[in-house]
C-alpha cells in the first residue's frame, strides 16, 4: 500500500509576546513529528488534552504554517507550495471539526454550507450535488433549506461531513468529530464514516482522546505526549511498549465486569509546555524512569513497524 501523506520532522512553535508584568514565552505545540499515512487507511492520533493533536491536524492541511519540517501529499510538498496551487490541491482534502455548533455559519442554510466549497474553488456546482451529499450522509433533502439552529447536534455533524465530501476528496482529517455528541449518536457517525470510507476509498487522519474508539475504528494508532510521538502501534491490538500508552489503555473503561481492567491513574502532573524538562518529557510520571531518562531524550525505535520512544519499554 503506497503512502498518501508523509510528515517529516514537523514542528510548530507558538510565541507569546511579553506584557507589562510578563516576559515573552514560546511553546512547542508539535515537536519533530514524522509519520506516514497510507492510502485508504485510518490513522488514529490519541493523547491527553493539550498534547498537540489538533495542532498536528491543522498543520497537515497547512491551515497552520509549520515552524519546521514538511508535509508531502501524494508527492507534493505542501509546505513550499504557493497559495494558489495549494488552494487547487485542497480539492482533494477535507476536514471535519470537533464542534458541529461553531463550525457552521449560523447565517447559512445547509445548501449554502454545501455550495460554499465550490464558490471558494471557483468551480461550477454540479447539478443535484447538494441532494447527492445529503443522501450520502443520511439526511433528508428537505433539510437543504434549514439553518444550523434548526438541526440536532448529530445532524449538524452530518452536514459537516457532507461539506468535507463536497469536492470529492481523497483525504479527510477528522478532529474529534464525535467528542461533543451523545454516545448513541457517536456510534451512528462512526458507522457513517466507515461506510463512506469503504464506498469512496477515503483516507482518514482521526484525532481523538478516546482510545477505545480509536482501537475500534483505526487501522494504526499514534500516541502523542506534549507535542511529540511517543509510540505508533502498527495495528489496534498491538501490545503497547511505552509506559504512557500502557497507562492510557489500563485506564480505558471496560463495561464487562469479568474482564474489566483496574484503572491505574498516572501519578504526577503534566509538565508545562512552556518549560519542558530535560530528557524524556514523561519521566516525572513514568514508573520505569531511570537517571538516563531525565537527561536524554529517547529516539523512536522501530521494531517491525512498531515505533516507540523509551529507554525502558514494557
Amino acid at each position: 500500500m503506497s503512502d498518501l501523506v508523509t510528515i517529516s520532522g514537523l514542528s510548530k512553535r507558538f510565541d507569546t509576546p511579553g506584557g507589562w508584568l510578563s516576559k515573552p514565552r514560546s511553546m512547542m505545540a508539535v515537536r519533530n513529528v514524522s509519520l506516514t499515512i497510507p492510502k485508504r487507511s485510518v490513522v488514529g492520533v490519541v493523547g491527553e488534552s493539550g498534547c498537540g493533536k489538533s495542532t498536528l491536524a491543522r498543520l497537515v492541511l497547512r491551515l497552520l504554517e509549520p515552524t519546521s519540517g514538511s508535509v508531502t501529499f501524494d508527492g507534493t510538498d505542501l509546505t513550499t507550495l504557493p497559495k494558489r496551487q495549494l488552494r487547487a490541491l485542497r480539492r482533494r482534502m477535507g476536514m471535519v471539526f470537533q464542534d458541529p455548533y461553531s463550525s457552521l455559519d449560523p447565517r447559512f442554510t445547509v445548501a449554502d454550507v454545501l455550495t460554499e466549497p465550490f464558490s471558494v474553488q471557483g468551480s461550477a456546482l454540479p447539478a443535484n450535488r447538494v441532494a447527492e451529499l445529503l443522501d450520502q450522509v443520511g439526511l433528508s433533502r428537505q433539510m437543504a433549506a434549514s439553518y444550523p439552529h434548526q438541526l440536532s447536534g448529530g445532524q449538524r455533524q452530518r452536514v459537516g461531513i457532507a461539506r468535507a465530501l463536497a469536492m470529492r476528496p481523497d483525504f479527510i482529517v477528522l478532529d474529534e468529530p464525535t467528542a461533543s455528541l451523545d454516545v448513541s449518536i457517536q456510534a451512528q457517525i462512526i458507522a457513517l464514516l466507515q461506510g463512506l470510507q469503504g464506498d469512496l476509498g477515503l483516507t482518514y487522519l482521526f484525532i481523538s482522546h478516546d482510545l477505545g474508539l480509536v482501537r475500534y475504528f483505526c487501522s494504526s494508532i499514534v500516541v502523542m505526549y506534549l507535542g511529540a510521538i511517543v509510540e505508533e502501534l502498527p495495528h489496534p491490538q498491538a501490545a503497547p511498549r511505552h509506559p504512557y500508552t500502557t497507562a492510557l489503555m489500563a485506564s480505558n473503561f471496560t463495561p464487562d465486569p469479568v474482564h474489566r481492567k483496574t484503572i491505574a491513574p498516572l501519578s504526577g502532573e503534566i509538565p508545562s509546555a512552556y518549560n519542558l524538562p530535560t530528557g524524556c518529557a514523561f519521566a516525572a510520571r513514568c514508573p520505569n524512569a531511570t537517571g538516563r531518562c531525565r537527561v536524554e531524550i529517547p529516539a523512536l525505535t522501530n521494531e517491525s513497524g512498531h515505533r516507540f520512544a523509551c529507554f525502558n519499554p514494557m
